[in-house]
């Protein structure tokens, strides 16, 4: 039933007109790359200097900042290639994946595998786990032991999810396999950790540890903080969709169950349009260069609901789901249906 009811919506002309979209183009991906990765690598020659030189780290840390929004720019990168749709060869999207993967200290082969079952799963209640931020449902949190509880609502609180979330994510959840891993993954998990390892060792010899640590990690931790909290605000919203297994719909997962989150053009530039998560899930093979344009040519996908920033505060503050009222509420007013 499943996959009839996403065939027959599939079939809609505009739905089938969008795929023309998902065509990779060299000179844009060229473009794309030069301005980036040349304005990340003279921020952090200059940092270099600043830093060997002994100015202040006050003085450095504007430009970690900025670095920080670029590395987000260039994990986009990273991330159309586990998509295979920043260039037209798997080949060389795996070799620049593994590139920007190492830069944002993300191995290549285990993020895309987990990646892909987030984007097969999304909005699944029956399905969850794999590449998401744990929800759970209204009816299985009261039903759960208190101590449970209290490490879900620890897990769910807005400190643990921007400021020890891209810590953890980047500094050490993706220095191992994820679970249910094949060899593929763990090798390149290995080879990822070897090449970071031998990046900080070269970086210690040339400009001290600490020194390399004073920029390296601010840039990581600023790129951590706002991926994260895109990543969070794409799915967690109050009219967000979820569904269970025999009712779910792949063209409603991504129409109602990612946001398309509106963001002024500098800010979207610096994520690469990742806030038209809506058609990026709809058709993931779209390069982000062209979610704009997928997006201005197709009014069906002009009606969903926008996230704005100051609405999208408020997904902090959301930690459940209620099936019965199918929204997500806060733990307050969980406690207001407990009887």
């Amino acid at each position: 039933m499943l996959m009839a009811n996403s065939s027959q919506n599939m079939q809609h002309d505009w739905l089938k007109e969008v795929s023309k979209f998902a065509r990779s183009d060299l000179k844009k991906s060229t473009w794309q790359i030069i301005n980036t990765f040349l304005p990340y690598l003279t921020l952090w020659a200059v940092m270099i200097y600043f830093v060997v030189e002994g100015y202040s780290w006050w003085l450095i840390l504007p430009l970690s900042i900025i670095a920080g929004t670029l590395l987000v720019r260039i994990f986009i990168f990273f991330h159309d290639s586990c998509h295979r749709s920043f260039f037209r060869s798997p080949k060389a999207n795996r070799i620049f994946g593994n590139i920007a993967g190492i830069l944002t200290f993300t191995p290549y082969e285990d993020w895309r595998t987990s990646h892909m079952k987030h984007h097969a799963t999304v909005g699944d209640l029956d399905r969850r786990g794999t590449g998401d931020v744990r929800t759970m449902t209204l009816k299985e949190y009261n039903d759960t032991p208190k101590l449970e509880r209290i490490v879900y609502r620890i897990y769910r609180n807005p400190f643990v999810i921007l400021i020890l979330g891209p810590v953890f994510i980047f500094l050490i959840d993706n220095r191992f396999p994820h679970k249910g891993a094949g060899k593929k993954e763990r090798n390149n998990v290995i080879f990822t950790n070897i090449a970071l390892a031998v990046i900080i060792v070269l970086a210690s010899r040339i400009i001290g540890f600490w020194e390399f640590f004073m920029i390296q990690f601010p840039v990581l931790f600023i790129a951590g903080m706002i991926g994260v909290w895109m990543f969070y605000v794409q799915h967690q919203y109050e009219e967000v969709y979820w569904e269970r297994h025999e009712k779910w719909d792949f063209v409603q997962a991504a129409l109602k169950g990612s946001s398309y989150y509106k963001l002024p053009k500098i800010l979207q530039w610096l994520t690469g349009n990742i806030g038209l998560h809506h058609i990026h899930h709809l058709r993931p093979a779209i390069p982000n260069y062209n979610l704009q344009k997928c997006y201005d040519g197709f009014r069906e996908l002009q009606n969903v609901d926008k996230l704005t920033f100051r609405k999208s505060l408020k997904s902090l503050f959301l930690h459940l789901w209620d099936e019965e009222n199918q929204k997500m509420i806060s733990f307050r007013e969980a406690k207001a249906t407990v009887k």
